[in-house]
């Protein structure tokens, strides 16, 4: 009869001994053999940069381009100013997309954290580790979606596992792709107890109680953050809102500022304010998105 703890999805059989053939090159390479290249996978073998999907590429470029156009027109009053102004929508995009990034990792590492949660419970059912998180695979489905950098993540584990590659080893690969500091920790836990004998669930348990606690109270902070974020979009706006409303009242009240070379030389030293003040909110803002990242 076979126990509990060495099945995954009925007759399926995981081999769960972590010696690895052919050394650190051949580890190398089944590690590197892992993810396919279509599709998909191409998306978790790099977590330093946003993979933009087609619909996200329009909406972020109708965003800068209104972006350019607002400071045109609202700086300068003339299209000769959207060229130099190009410059605001290449800097807008490349903030969206190290903030997308940001969010990226902080989606991952609460994925990680639901799936910590879910092997536990299944380590607490018999289940060894390397099945533990198998077994958590449908879960994690049926929660952050098929796509989702968990399942994706769980299913090369799946793969490297059949393969003969020690799941540590596959969870220090994953830590060093993604740059998430809870994943190469509890790499290096896992990689500590497998050496160490004892009982290993205990001790991953207790480690990733404490990695747990960590993420929850940085999740705790971001979400007190929330209103600070808004209260500083509110405050970007509110210098476009001002005026709008002045021009509204008093047709050509801004006249004098525009169309002239003294004019130009004040509405550039606004727009230079502007940028250094926006600069400035998102530095403080994004100290606290920084443990993300």
């Amino acid at each position: 009869m076979l126990r509990k703890g060495s099945m995954f999805k009925g007759s399926a059989l995981v081999r769960t001994d972590t010696s690895i053939k052919g050394g650190a090159r051949g580890r190398g390479h089944a590690l590197a053999g892992l993810t396919q290249k279509a599709g998909k996978w191409r998306k978790i073998e790099d977590y330093s940069r946003h993979m933009w999907t087609a619909r996200e590429i329009i909406l972020e470029a109708v965003k800068c381009t209104g972006v350019v156009l607002l400071f045109s027109w609202f700086f300068y009053r003339s299209i000769w100013a959207v060229l130099p102004m190009s410059i605001v929508g290449v800097m807008l995009w490349k903030k969206d997309s190290r903030k997308k990034r940001i969010e990226d990792q902080r989606r991952l590492e609460m994925q990680f954290c639901d799936c910590i949660r879910n092997a536990d419970t299944s380590m607490r059912a018999g289940y060894s580790v390397e099945n533990a998180f198998l077994a958590s695979l449908p879960d994690m489905r049926l929660m952050h979606g098929e796509d989702s950098f968990i399942c994706l993540e769980l299913e090369r584990m799946k793969r490297g596992i059949v393969i003969n590659i020690a799941i540590e080893e596959l969870f220090l690969d994953w830590g060093n792709r993604s740059g998430a500091a809870s994943i190469r920790e509890f790499a290096e836990v896992l990689s500590i107890a497998k050496r160490s004998g004892g009982s290993i669930p205990d001790i991953i348990r207790a480690s990733a109680g404490i990695i747990l606690k960590r993420m929850e109270a940085e999740e705790e902070i971001y979400t007190q953050t929330t209103a600070r974020r808004l209260e500083q979009r509110i405050m970007n706006l509110m210098p476009f809102g001002i005026a709008i409303y002045l021009e509204s009242g008093n047709p050509g009240y801004f006249d004098v500022l525009f169309y002239n070379f003294q004019g130009v030389c004040i509405m550039t030293g606004c727009l230079i304010v502007y940028l250094t003040a926006y600069y400035m909110s998102e530095k403080i803002i994004g100290q606290t998105m920084k443990s993300w990242g």
